[in-house]
């Protein structure tokens, strides 16, 4: 970090103080500062002797190198640097700043009264954190210098840059993590080891693939098979014939068959329910002499479309002779997107609709409000998108909200932004033209710090016009409240009070204004996500709630609940389904809330997640699995410092584990699943799962608060989405019948573990087999780096996916692909390669036996 103050502080060590009182602030002195100042963020130890008073550290050390020259003429007044570390720092040492906590991840320090900055001098600034960082990605870029008068400077060493082999976000200031003694575990119970290239080495052994050569069909269908004769030839073009289904409901599937449609191929498609009965079921014969899809409806219709898609471009458009009969296991199968953390622009949002519609997913959640940024235009309510959807530095945050997860102060950037009424239309329409229904998710009342900042303005706007009624009537807080709280993510002002009229009609308009632009897009809002999660035990000090806490026994805690409950009703009464988190819905009476209920499972399963499904299961409720071991994409896909990602639920999730998961038995996941520990436990199974209830569906879920870019998106989603769209459209047939308070042990032998490897290796080979039709979606997918060893002087090396190129390099050496076991003496760097050669995988290393 780069002060421009301290650096005239540091002048004034050296200098006359009247020849520097003399001299006038310079902007350009302070954005040199910023430039030249050197700046490092290093973890030392994720398990120290933790200083008095506090529990579960960890250190890191910020060290600050000052440049051999000083600018004369650096302000010294208001001079502090900003930087965002989003774990709660009980203490920071330094021998020359003070530290203060500004509200949530955002922390400054200034310099201490007296002291002073030297050229070339180092400073080191320790930070005692509260839990773990096991990764390079918690550190956040974009540390800035403010002074008064001037505008505030990045620090120049701070900003993530691209890496051109891999196309992701760096941050060259992190500095490598490479203790695992010290920095791979918390504490002695903890038995996560990093994913090195030797282990990944053993753990790819005895999962190996081999390349598809017949059906690669992704899901996998309940029925396919090839027959045999004259291949069918879809160079020829086709000739289209519809019947009860409308051209535009299969428009995009047919756009993604690619056969021109001016061809001789006959290509019929006919809805027919009683000839198909499964909902979004088909049937699908392939022939030279025309191809013939009978669907139970237009979304049934649009998966024969995409099988045979897929199928015809891995056979180059000549198929063999195709017979498919299929069906999907769940109704819901999802995909939730953070906008409120870090904005992802509406071409990436259309781009993941399209790879959505290609694996069969159905429903798009989208996160559309945070706190750290409100991401949709409401018309009636300007200042939520004008002012909620950006970060920068204006402490009063009068035109913008603090710069969280390392925003920075210029208020630029493509972590800012919103979706406008237009682009929010345009990707409905596109969605339901795929047949996939658009979730819009507001969250509260926690989780709203962006909401009630904008309404804060909107209020402060009205008010100084004169217009007092107008200025309360979505205000969110009470104004009177002296209630202290923290939430999780460390704010202390991001809770809507739910006991003020102003609330439930800023939660109207909202729904309103969303529910106007799905009927502009033609496809009416079904379900709305209020998401009630992590509400942070507010209102226990504002007069407004007194009379409600009353009415609750004095207890608080209830009325989070009671806001459930009332939005609930209130959008059943408007033809909607209400749905939420299962943390939050879990706490309200079932006879107070709407029959049809959606909730999203997101407990962990070594923790809570079976108790909060099947109870909420067995009130009736259209439960979705979220769970963080099925399908937080957001988690690291593997336990390494270099894999992105919050690891607070999993030290790696990857597709083996996404996709031996068994939905029919919560608990037999113990015998796959490891814990947070790494640890092979039993899960119990309370309360029991009562006879004639079943999971709505899967959905995977990408948290934002690490991932700026969309390349980063396509990465964590990709391949991992493939494997929870096989798990929610096809069974697993390796899981056994649910048994009421029946328990699991790590690798419980009534799991079939030779059909969960053969079904893996079957996976495995056909998701290899997409990875050209996802470059031609244009999807960065994540390119798995090599499992490698180096035995008896022998490099040897394997993939998680078949037909992947490897290359190589021997000290630092050129790149060499890698054909099999080759002599090597030293130690190599290894990397994958894309389907496409375009794009590289991190470079692992691995040293010789000593």
């Amino acid at each position: 970090m780069r002060a421009a103050g301290w650096t005239a502080m540091a002048m004034a060590a050296l200098a006359a103080p009247q020849l520097l009182a003399a001299e006038a602030p310079s902007q350009t002195s302070l954005d040199r500062f910023a430039d030249t100042l050197g700046y490092q963020l290093t973890m030392v130890d994720n398990g120290p002797e933790c200083p008095a008073g506090i529990d579960a550290c960890f250190l890191s050390i910020i060290t600050l190198t000052l440049p051999e020259t000083l600018p004369a003429d650096l302000p010294a007044k208001g001079l502090s640097l900003y930087f965002s570390f989003v774990n709660r720092l009980p203490l920071v040492e330094s021998d020359i700043f003070t530290h203060r906590l500004v509200n949530g991840d955002v922390q400054q320090l200034v310099l201490k009264p007296g002291a002073a900055l030297r050229p070339g001098a180092k400073h080191e600034i320790r930070l005692w954190g509260v839990g773990s960082n096991f990764s390079k990605a918690f550190g956040m870029p974009n540390a800035y210098l403010v002074a008064d008068g001037l505008r505030p400077r990045t620090i120049a060493a701070t900003r993530a840059v691209i890496d051109p082999g891999t196309g992701l976000e760096i941050l060259p200031f992190v500095a490598p993590m490479t203790d695992e003694a010290k920095l791979a575990t918390k504490s002695d119970a903890d038995k996560t080891r990093w994913l090195t290239a030797e282990r990944t080495f053993d753990l790819q052994a005895g999962r190996l693939a081999p390349e598809a050569k017949g059906i690669v069909i992704l899901p996998k269908p309940a029925k396919a098979v090839q027959g045999k004769g004259t291949a069918v030839d879809l160079g020829r073009g086709v000739a289209l014939t519809l019947n009860g289904v409308e051209r535009g409901a299969v428009a995009p599937a047919l756009a993604a068959l690619g056969a021109p449609e001016t061809g001789a191929l006959p290509l019929t498609i006919r809805v027919d329910p009683a000839a198909a009965p499964k909902v979004e079921g088909y049937i699908l014969d392939a022939k030279a002499s025309g191809i013939a899809i009978t669907a139970h409806d237009a979304a049934g219709a649009s998966h024969a479309l995409r099988s045979l898609a897929q199928q015809a471009a891995f056979e180059k458009g000549k198929l063999t002779p195709l017979h498919v009969e299929d069906a999907p296991e769940y109704g819901f199968r999802g995909l939730h997107i953070d906008l409120g953390r870090n904005f992802h622009s509406r071409d990436e949002i259309l781009k993941l609709v399209e790879a959505m519609a290609t694996y069969k997913l159905n429903k798009l959640h989208l996160h559309l409000a945070e706190d750290e940024g409100w991401r949709i235009e409401i018309p009636a309510l300007p200042e939520l998108a004008e002012i909620g959807s950006k970060r920068c530095h204006d402490p009063e945050e009068k035109t913008c909200l603090l710069p969280q997860l390392g925003a920075g102060p210029d208020g630029t950037g493509s972590v800012n932004g919103y979706l406008s009424t237009a682009d929010y239309v345009a990707i409905v329409q596109a969605a339901a033209a795929r047949q996939i229904e658009v979730i819009p998710s507001i969250d509260m009342p926690g989780h709203s710090r962006a909401a009630i900042k904008a309404m804060e303005l909107r209020h402060a706007r009205l008010n100084a016009a004169g217009k007092t009624a107008e200025a309360a009537e979505y205000r969110l807080i009470d104004q009177a409240d002296t209630t202290e709280y923290r939430s999780i993510q460390n704010y202390n002002d991001n809770t809507l009070n739910v006991c003020l009229p102003a609330t439930y009609r800023f939660v109207d308009t909202v729904v309103d204004a969303l529910a106007a632009m799905h009927r502009e897009a033609g496809a009416p809002l079904k379900t709305f996500h209020l998401g009630a999660d992590e509400t942070a035990g507010a209102w226990v000090g504002s007069p407004a709630c007194k009379a409600m806490i009353a009415e609750n026994g004095g207890d608080a805690g209830k009325l989070t609940p009671r806001f459930i409950e009332r939005v609930s009703e209130s959008l059943a009464a408007k033809g909607l389904k209400a749905g939420g988190w299962s943390d939050g819905m879990g706490h309200t009476e079932t006879a107070a809330m709407p029959q049809a209920v959606q909730t999203n499972i997101w407990g962990v399963l070594h923790t809570g997640a079976i108790r909060e499904a099947h109870d909420q299961l067995n009130r009736g409720w259209n439960v979705v699995l979220s769970i963080p071991d099925l399908g937080y994409f957001d988690m690291p896909y593997a336990p390494h410092p270099d894999e992105g990602g919050y690891d607070w639920a999993s030290r790696g999730v990857d597709p083996y584990q996404v996709f031996g998961f068994m939905p029919e038995n919560l608990p037999a996941n113990a015998a796959t699943i490891r814990s947070i520990y790494a640890e092979g436990k039993p899960i119990e199974d309370k309360p029991v799962l009562q006879p004639g209830h079943r999971v709505a569906g899967l959905q995977a879920q990408l948290w934002s608060e690490t991932i700026r870019t969309d390349a980063q998106v396509d990465y964590m989603l990709f391949p991992r989405l493939l494997a929870l769209a096989e798990r929610a459209w096809s069974p697993a047939p390796w899981t056994p019948a649910y048994q009421a308070g029946a328990s699991y042990i790590w690798a419980d032998p009534r799991v079939d573990a030779a059909r969960l490897k053969a079904g893996w290796q079957d996976f495995a080979g056909r998701t290899a087999a997409q990875f050209p039709m996802l470059e031609k979606i244009g999807v960065a997918y994540r390119v798995a780096p090599p499992g490698a060893r180096i035995a008896n002087g022998r490099l040897e090396a394997n993939s998680m996916f078949p037909g992947t190129t490897i290359e190589y390099r021997v000290e630092g050496g050129a790149w060499t692909r890698y054909a099999g076991p080759v002599a090597v003496g030293g130690a190599v760097d290894l990397r994958s390669r894309s389907a496409d050669g375009k794009r590289a995988s991190r470079t692992v290393r691995v040293e010789p036996a000593r």
